[in-house]
């Protein structure tokens, strides 16, 4: 089974602070990380491969450091990497990000199955697996929980659901989303990590030429959407003592209800009063 993993290198959330005055994130310093959902994707096509055989291609886009998520790929068990670097790619949403990493897939051409985390935790849109799915035009599971069974020609999957799971069978090849009760992502072999850090390791770093694309359909010019500015919202806690008789202020509370909440909770408000 040849299975291709989508990852990303994003900066550790738990680190991440804010410019005060520009609202820019402040990346100096920041420790990048493969991000979590995807670990749990890479987990999944390592099993799969040592259940099924085949080879495994982790694919990122990125600036040349992302390199680095690559070669952790490696060290886990996937069998190459492919980088999409190119300054054309940069300031990308996630329409645009999704068409260039199709257009990845498709230059690598055969595949069984397509795999990435749920959702990037420097984003949660959770919109790359599905747009890059509905690119090429694959049948697509999302929140994957677990995989029951898998032949030539289709895969038996639980999908999470609030209340359960649904059992889905669809045909290969196919998208899958995985989240992280899926599995328990192993550590990178040092061996093979040691391996993935040298010169002749199996990583290719591709740009828009070798993907086939124009500049004005991917990275900044090709998106749908634009960030204007990021901040950190502020908690300020906002409260008024109403002070006086306890029926008039019983009112008064009441008469704030009906205004922010409905007359239906005011009623039963009211009702409870009288009781």
């Amino acid at each position: 089974m040849n299975i291709i993993v989508l990852i990303k290198q994003v900066p550790n959330t738990t680190e991440v602070k804010l410019d005060p005055k520009t609202g820019n994130l402040i990346r100096e310093g920041l420790e990048s990380i493969i991000n979590p959902d995807d670990l749990h994707a890479l987990e999944t096509a390592i099993s799969l491969k040592e259940r099924l055989g085949g080879k495994i291609t982790a694919v990122s886009m990125g600036p040349p450091q992302a390199v680095d998520a690559l070669s952790e790929a490696l060290g886990m068990g996937a069998d190459r990497g492919i980088l999409l670097s190119d300054s054309a790619f940069a300031g990308a949403d996630t329409w645009a990000t999704s068409f260039t990493l199709g257009r990845a897939v498709e230059t690598i051409g055969t595949y069984d199955l397509v795999v990435c985390g749920r959702q990037a935790i420097d984003g949660d849109t959770a919109q790359i697996g599905p747009q890059v799915a509905d690119y090429l035009k694959l049948p697509q599971v999302t929140y994957v929980c677990r995989i029951e069974k898998v032949t030539k020609k289709t895969m038996t999957v639980h999908r999470r659901l609030e209340d359960g799971y649904e059992r889905i069978r669809c045909p290969l090849p196919a998208l899958l989303t995985v989240i992280g009760e899926m599995n328990t992502p192993r550590y990178p072999d040092v061996g093979r990590l040691i391996g993935a850090c040298r010169e002749k390791a199996p990583i290719k770093i591709w740009n828009a030429a070798d993907i086939g694309v124009e500049t004005k359909d991917v990275g900044l010019q090709g998106s749908l959407t634009h960030v204007i500015r990021t901040f950190a919202p502020k908690f300020e806690r906002q409260g008024e003592i109403l002070e006086g008789h306890t029926e008039q202020v019983v009112r008064d509370l009441i008469d704030r209800l009906k205004k922010s909440e409905g007359a239906t909770a005011c009623k039963a408000f009211e009702s409870t009063c009288k009781l």
